[in-house]
C-alpha cells in the first residue's frame, strides 16, 4: 500500500523525471506540477547522470529501461556521490527486481502500468520520509573546520582549539548552508538566487557581493581556497581532490 497522505508540503521541490517515453513522461510531469513542483526530464540515463550533477534535485523518478545507461547504473552512479531519493519506475513486477532496487539504494519503486496519483503520493511520502530525516540527523552540519548548527542558524570555525562564531547575515548563512551539502557542485548565480533570495528582485551581482562578503569572513578566519569563482558559470564551495 501506498501513503496516500497530501498534507506534506511539496511545493517547489525539484524532481528529475527519468523516463524515455514521451506520453509517459509528460503524464508524470504534468500530475507533479499540478502539485506545485518542479520537474526536468532526462531521456536517458547519460542525461541524468549529467542534469544530476549540475542541478539541486529533490528527488529522482527513474525508469528501469533506458537508452546509454540504464537505471540500475543510474541508480548505483548516483549512489556513490549522493543520497537523492530515487522511485524506480519498471514494468517487470516480479520480487527480484525490487529485491535489486532497494539492495542499490531505491527509496521506493512503482510497477507500470501505473495510476498517476498513486506516484504523486509515493513522490511526497519519500519527500515528508526525507525531509523528516533530514530534521533529525542535520541539526549539525560539519565540513573541514566549519560547524552549522541549523537548529540555531549558527556558523562556527574551529580555529587554535577554539570555536569562533561568524556574524553572518541570513542571506549569507542559506548561501553557505546550500553549498556546504554539496561543497564540490558548481552553482550557477540563478541557481543560487533561487534558492537564497527567492522573494527579493535582485540582480546576479547581488550574489556576486553576498559571495565576496561571505568568503572574506571565512578567510578572515584561515579558510584559504575556499568559496570559488568557476569563470563563466558561478561558485562552488571547494576544489574536488582530483582537482587541486
Amino acid at each position: 500500500m501506498f501513503e496516500a497522505s497530501f498534507s506534506f508540503d511539496c511545493h517547489d521541490k525539484q524532481i528529475l523525471v527519468v523516463e524515455d517515453e514521451y506520453e509517459i513522461g509528460d503524464i508524470i510531469e504534468h500530475y507533479l506540477k499540478r502539485e506545485g513542483m518542479h520537474v526536468i526530464r532526462a531521456m536517458n540515463g547519460k542525461q541524468a547522470i549529467e542534469i544530476h550533477a549540475a542541478q539541486v534535485i529533490d528527488l529522482i523518478v527513474l525508469d528501469i529501461k533506458l537508452p546509454e545507461l540504464n537505471g540500475w547504473e543510474v541508480l548505483s552512479k548516483i549512489r556513490q556521490k549522493a543520497q537523492t531519493p530515487v522511485i524506480m519506475l519498471t514494468a517487470l513486477d516480479q520480487d527480484i527486481d525490487k529485491v535489486m532496487a532497494l539492495r542499490i539504494g531505491a527509496d521506493d519503486f512503482v510497477v507500470k502500468p501505473f495510476n498517476p496519483n498513486e506516484v504523486v503520493a509515493r513522490v511526497q511520502a519519500v519527500l515528508r520520509r526525507t525531509q523528516h530525516s533530514m530534521q533529525a540527523q542535520q541539526k549539525q552540519l560539519l565540513y573541514r573546520n566549519i560547524e552549522i548548527n541549523t537548529e540555531l542558524r549558527s556558523v562556527y570555525v574551529q580555529r587554535q582549539n577554539k570555536k569562533i562564531l561568524l556574524n553572518l547575515t541570513l542571506t549569507e548563512y542559506k548561501i553557505l548552508l546550500l553549498m556546504i551539502d554539496h561543497p564540490h557542485k558548481v552553482f550557477s548565480r540563478s541557481e543560487l538566487m533561487n534558492q537564497c533570495l527567492p522573494d527579493s528582485d535582485a540582480l546576479e551581482r547581488t550574489v556576486d557581493s553576498h559571495v565576496s562578503k561571505l568568503r572574506k569572513k571565512l578567510e578572515e578566519q584561515g579558510l584559504e581556497q575556499i568559496l570559488m569563482n568557476v569563470r563563466g558559470v558561478g561558485y562552488r564551495l571547494d576544489q574536488p581532490k582530483d582537482l587541486q
